[in-house]
């Protein structure tokens, strides 16, 4: 953890980074934002252009819990989050991929808004059932 000291016996101390710093991570230019949002939770996911995985958060993971996960501020805190991160890798634009119905939808957009990344495209994969569920058996008295 943290930064690791070598010491040499001619005296000198040399401090050598650890892998996990920011700045030994590639720089991305453009990514994909993707948002699941439940009635429970909100999943963000942000990803590059092939759809490889650069950072996540949840409202769990953040430390809400209960009912509070699926709440617009919890959202909001996830998006400024992964915004955070984000900027740190030099993301300059994204494209959004909405799926899910619940609360949290649009507040996770304007908080990863907020860090100032551009915003290129906003698409709603949320699943709708086109015939619905099968009915009932009849009952038989």
């Amino acid at each position: 953890m943290g930064k690791k000291r070598i010491v040499k016996k001619g005296g000198d101390d040399k401090v050598v980074k650890s892998a996990s710093s920011p700045s030994s991570r590639k720089r991305v230019d453009t990514g994909t934002l993707y948002v699941q949002s439940t009635y429970n939770n909100t999943k963000v996911v942000l990803a590059d252009e092939k759809g490889n995985t650069i950072a996540w958060a949840t409202s769990g993971s953040i430390g809400f819990k209960g009912a509070k996960k699926g709440t617009p501020f919890a959202s909001a805190k996830i998006g400024e989050t992964l915004g955070a991160k984000a900027a740190l890798l030099g993301m300059k634009e994204v494209n959004v991929v909405v799926k899910g119905v619940g609360s949290g939808r649009e507040s996770a957009i304007r908080g990863f808004i907020a860090k100032g990344i551009v915003i290129n495209s906003i698409k709603d994969v949320t699943p709708v059932p086109h015939n619905g569920p099968r009915p009932k058996k009849p009952r038989r008295v």
